[in-house]
């Protein structure tokens, strides 16, 4: 039985720890944007503030363009070339 070497992964460590970086950006900016409501009754002018309306949904854009840099992300070649790899398949 052949155990699954790290060559044989899709996305690196560095390409895991930028989906984490990104998946948290996005939910700090859902977070920013949570609040009170107005009602019938009283109008709340804070659903309007900068924080709602301009901080959150940029730090949820930035985390998003994070995410699909993590997976556009090549990563890095350990130093083996291409023959070494077909060698490694062939045992």
């Amino acid at each position: 039985m052949k155990y699954m070497d790290k060559r044989d992964l899709a996305f690196g460590r560095m390409n895991f720890i930028l989906l984490g970086v990104g998946m948290l950006l996005v939910v700090i900016g859902f977070i920013l944007m949570a609040g009170g409501s107005s009602s019938n009754e009283a109008y709340n002018p804070d659903i309007f503030s900068a924080r709602r309306i301009k901080v959150a949904p940029m730090v949820c854009l930035l985390g998003f363009v994070s995410m699909i840099y993590a997976v556009v992300h090549k990563p890095k070649d350990n130093g083996l070339t291409q023959v070494n790899r077909k060698e490694d398949k062939a045992e």
